[in-house]
């Protein structure tokens, strides 16, 4: 007696049936672990800039000021990268304008507004070097709370402290400089008078320094384009498509406040 043979296996059909389905499944989880994936880079990010913010504080309660920026330009290992760059008792700046104060390797930073840029001095402060995009954290803060107390005396606008810090190159009235905004044009206030402020210029990486020493180019958003212009003013808002900024300042009360616990103040 004939019987019929079962095939075994797939056939040619079920095979691609089952191909189509397994692309089609992929390409619905790919997007999400994407997403997954940018949303653990930036809050690893975030956790760094927590620390970040406590070395800044460890740091001037220690020498009883903030730290110099680092020359953004260097590349990682030549001679100075990393290491805030100072000439005598001040931090090493040069204006946007391209004049040097100094003509020390370290020096090319800039300078405007009473305050210097350049990336965090991430040896000095023996940091990690890069946010989770491996692109250098910019970095600006007021030249009077960065400048070495042991020679200036100047506290800033309008502050003359009597008898004046012995331990500390800025005073419980020395005003930052920085200001933080909602946006470029038209936004809001969201802090003012502060002494020093950080950012990464998170996945799109626009206006920040690369390992290399070289910078990317400029975002065409205006309000990132205010991150990374070297000048006074910042802006922090909801990240969108266009501004994935993360941006971190230190509060003039917290910092004061730790410096007056820690002995350095008034």
């Amino acid at each position: 007696m004939l019987t019929n043979k079962s095939n075994s296996g797939f056939t040619l059909v079920e095979m691609a049936m089952v191909l189509m389905i397994v692309g089609l499944l992929l390409g619905g989880l790919i997007p999400t672990i994407s997403s997954q994936m940018e949303r653990q880079l930036a809050n690893e990010t975030r956790k760094q800039m927590d620390e970040i913010q406590q070395a800044l504080i460890g740091f001037a309660i220690i020498n009883g000021r903030l730290p110099c920026p680092a020359k953004a330009t260097l590349a990682t290992g030549l001679a100075y990268a990393g290491e805030e760059a100072t000439t005598g008792n001040t931090c090493a700046c040069k204006t946007t304008s391209g004049s040097d104060k100094t003509v020390a390797d370290n020096s090319a930073i800039a300078c405007t507004d009473s305050s210097v840029t350049g990336v965090l001095p991430w040896v000095t402060l023996g940091i990690k070097e890069t946010d989770a995009w491996e692109r250098r954290y910019t970095y600006r803060v007021t030249t009077y709370f960065a400048d070495f107390a042991v020679v200036t005396n100047t506290f800033g606008s309008g502050c003359t402290p009597s008898p004046a810090p012995a331990a500390s190159s800025f005073a419980l009235c020395s005003p930052g400089i920085q200001d933080v905004d909602s946006a470029d044009t038209g936004g809001t206030n969201v802090a003012n008078n502060v002494p020093a402020i950080f950012l990464s210029h998170g996945k799109n990486g626009a206006g920040a320094y690369t390992q290399l020493g070289t910078q990317l180019a400029a975002s065409s958003n205006a309000d990132e384009q205010e991150n990374s212009d070297n000048d006074k003013n910042f802006v922090i808002h909801t990240q969108t498509p266009d501004f994935d900024d993360l941006v971190v300042w230190l509060s003039p009360n917290i910092l004061l406040n730790r410096m007056v616990t820690a002995g350095k103040l008034p």
